[in-house]
């Protein structure tokens, strides 16, 4: 790949080609979401003119053209960037992955056929077991002359990149030939695992997936909770409409712009400083803003008779709070797609920057890649949080102006973080102090579950169950803070 050196844009074919791959995904997703409103428009014209109508009306415009931005990325890049190694990938994704082969080897039988089907280009690494001495080989009539293993009973023959032993395949292999030269039959087992030649793809189809199912969950609460998505449509045209939004939005990308050329001195871990204090100011600004809007949007509208003048009309008590609550989600949805988008633009720009500015060696963009896919799951961690924050206050501005929900909301983000530090250090063999600790743990929610931005910026990848997890967490306490929120504003007094 050609090494552009522009200046003050680094080399930019290394540190865009992670973000043309991310957009060959968002793409994807983009086509996949036209394919369907095409089969839509072909069964019912008006529900197509519903669901257009559903896109320019709401958030989705604005994501829209966050997708967009990815799309003209794509279509520029394809004519520079890998296209004919990622199309090749991709068509082999299906057929890559572990494997296990098992099948009983006959004694005293030379070249007994074992059916697989790998490339040996793709292969990680390979395990043969066997409870009998065995020669196995690629070819027939290899056995003794040139095997690729010989196993010895009981002791596993791995090979990985990494070993001093040879890789031994070439080329597609559909069989294998064993050889076993014991007395009984042999329990023989080849474990393997394979992947394609650009083994960022994997991430394309999750993009593509987040893209789908972002528009499948708005349009699903759309149609099935019309009088909650009416309120949470006004209610995010509010929030959006505020100079607030636009403050954080502009405010927070120049942040994570400058963050590239702070100098942080941290000896070569200036990458991970820029990823730490990244999702830190995305994650401080939505919560800020997620908090002001809920006291702005529920607050303030009991407190000057709007809220009465709603409930006027057709709409229940609980469809008006579960609708602020989804129309203060959205924006904040949109707040964390802009400026995660810049984040990851800065990281992978950020590897090559520091190359440059330190006078090592070009890295490669597999490098930028690696950093820049490594912060997702922050972001994706710090918006659960925010959701959690999110239905707190709504809970809290039911009852209470907005000074004292913001002051509320910040103690519960203070304890949330402190509560497990505080059961497991030194202070917590005090006995009160571990029984508060404990209680905050159980009342307010364990907001440290979402903080792994130490070993996010350490380069350590979080496993999708983590993920799983947080996300259940995070949609059983919102709920149960929703709960509250309804039983408060159940009996609340408007008039």
């Amino acid at each position: 790949m050609t090494n552009l050196p522009l200046l003050p844009l680094a080399n930019l074919e290394i540190w865009l080609t992670p973000l043309w791959i991310l957009s060959v995904g968002v793409t994807a997703g983009a086509a996949l979401l036209a394919l369907i409103y095409g089969l839509v428009w072909l069964i019912s014209r008006p529900a197509a003119a519903s669901l257009w109508a559903t896109v320019q009306d709401g958030v989705l415009l604005q994501l829209s053209y966050v997708i967009a931005a990815f799309m003209l990325l794509f279509l520029i890049g394809a004519f520079t960037m890998p296209m004919s190694r990622l199309r090749e990938s991709l068509q082999r994704l299906p057929a890559v992955g572990p494997a296990t082969v098992n099948q009983e080897i006959k004694p005293k039988v030379e070249d007994q056929e074992v059916t697989v089907n790998f490339r040996a280009d793709e292969l990680q690494d390979y395990t043969f077991k066997s409870n009998q001495d065995l020669r196995i080989a690629s070819e027939k009539g290899a056995a003794y002359i040139k095997p690729i293993a010989v196993v010895q009973g009981d002791e596993p023959y791995k090979w990985t990149p990494n070993s001093r032993l040879p890789r031994g395949f070439q080329d597609t292999v559909t069989k294998l030939y064993v050889t076993n030269e014991g007395d009984i039959p042999a329990a023989f087992a080849m474990e393997y695992t394979t992947d394609v030649a650009m083994p960022e793809v994997h991430y394309v189809p999750i993009a593509a997936a987040s893209v789908v199912g972002i528009f499948v969950l708005y349009f699903l609460v759309n149609w099935l909770l019309s009088g909650v998505s009416t309120i949470a449509l006004a209610t995010s045209k509010e929030a959006i409409a505020q100079p607030l939004f636009l403050l954080f939005l502009g405010g927070g990308a120049l942040a994570l712009l400058a963050y590239i050329y702070i100098p942080y001195n941290t000896f070569g871990e200036d990458v991970k400083m820029l990823k730490d204090s990244g999702l830190t100011t995305i994650m401080v600004l939505s919560i800020i803003f997620a908090l002001w809007t809920a006291s702005v949007s529920v607050a303030d509208e009991i407190e000057g008779r709007t809220a009465l003048t709603l409930l006027s009309k057709p709409i229940s008590r609980r469809q008006f709070i579960l609708g602020k609550f989804l129309g203060i989600i959205w924006p904040v949805l949109l707040m964390y797609v802009v400026l995660g988008a810049v984040l990851l633009a800065t990281v992978s720009y950020k590897v090559v920057y520091d190359a440059r500015e330190t006078s090592n060696p070009n890295p490669d963009w597999q490098l930028c890649f690696d950093e820049m896919i490594r912060t997702v799951p922050g972001l994706v961690l710090a918006f659960f949080e925010t959701v959690v924050l999110t239905a707190i206050s709504v809970a809290i501005s039911t009852r209470l102006p907005m000074l004292p929900n913001l002051l509320i909301c910040g103690s519960i983000y203070v304890l949330g973080h402190l509560g497990p530090m505080i059961v497991n250090s030194s202070a917590g063999e005090i006995e009160f102090v571990a029984f508060i600790g404990k209680l905050v743990a159980v009342v307010l929610p364990v907001l440290d579950h979402f903080n792994i931005q130490a070993a996010i910026a350490g380069g350590q990848r979080v496993p999708w169950d983590y993920l799983g997890m947080a996300a259940l967490y995070c949609a059983l306490y919102s709920t149960v803070a929703m709960l509250l929120a309804l039983a408060l504003f159940e009996d609340r007094d408007l008039a």
